[in-house]
């Protein structure tokens, strides 16, 4: 099968004002995709439509605003709409999280996280399959996490907004492929962002286990984007990702006890 070609395709990436979404709107810059790009900080994401144009894209479309708010979701697909063109992918990127145990967290805190890591995704893509047709090779990127593979104490209700994310990436994978429409799965691990600097909730300032070094984004966009590329079901960038995937696959009973130590 041949390679999907992204030049010059039309893509909407959430979450594009840092970190894994900045990443790979440049990435795809780098092949003068049509960006429309959204997130909360305006002058972030203007820098990163202007450094797309540096790259060779046009001028991206830029939609400022909370992912989770459905007006947002809305405007972003009107402004996909405006371009007169199918869009070709679409990057659920968004995300956010909190550090601390379940038990002595708030209900709301549970409820903004799958908000906005799983439903706010689950409702753009919703309105986004509409805008595919007559697309000639669209594609859904989901950016879950690894610990869809494996849960982790003190980050319980981002593991599980990310495992509700990966079985919807599947099931909706078998749905969108009789409509021509690819859906790929991108695993990252721990990656150098300001990610874990914008916690909704913070019980502590650091996870039991210290701050492992993480990937580069630039590398994590680099992955993801040749995956699109390769036709790759589930992306996962990094020997140390892809160890702890495959250790929560064939050993969760010791994966179980090594997280036991930090449970408190």
């Amino acid at each position: 099968m041949s390679w999907r070609r992204l030049e010059g395709a039309l893509a909407v990436v959430t979450g594009a004002s840092g970190g894994i979404g900045r990443a790979i709107a440049l990435e795809l810059a780098n092949r003068r995709a049509q960006l429309v790009l959204t997130a909360r900080r305006h002058d972030q994401l203007q820098a990163v439509a202007a450094e797309a144009v540096k790259r060779g894209a046009p001028q991206p479309t830029v939609v400022v605003g909370d992912i989770a708010d459905p007006a947002l979701r809305e405007r972003l697909v009107a402004a996909a709409r405006l371009t007169d063109r199918p869009l070709d992918l679409l990057v659920n990127n968004a995300g956010v999280s909190a550090h601390g145990l379940f038990a002595d967290a708030g209900a709301e805190r549970l409820e903004q996280i799958l908000r906005v890591n799983f439903l706010a995704a689950a409702e753009l893509t919703r309105l986004a399959i509409p805008l595919m047709r007559g697309a000639d090779d669209p594609a859904i990127l989901n950016v879950g996490s690894i610990l869809a593979h494996r849960g982790i104490p003190h980050n319980s209700e981002y593991c599980a907004s990310k495992a509700a994310f990966r079985a919807w990436s599947e099931a909706i994978r078998a749905e969108l492929a009789g409509r021509g429409i690819d859906v790929v799965l991108l695993t990252p691990g721990t990656t150098d962002t300001e990610f874990f600097s914008h916690l909704i909730d913070k019980q502590r300032e650091q996870l039991p286990w210290g701050s492992p070094q993480g990937m580069p984004p630039e590398a994590v966009a680099r992955a993801a984007v040749r995956g699109l590329e390769r036709r790759r079901r589930e992306i996962v960038p990094g020997w140390k990702a892809k160890a702890f995937v495959l250790g929560a696959r064939l050993a969760p009973g010791l994966m179980d006890r090594a997280m036991r130590r930090y449970g408190g």
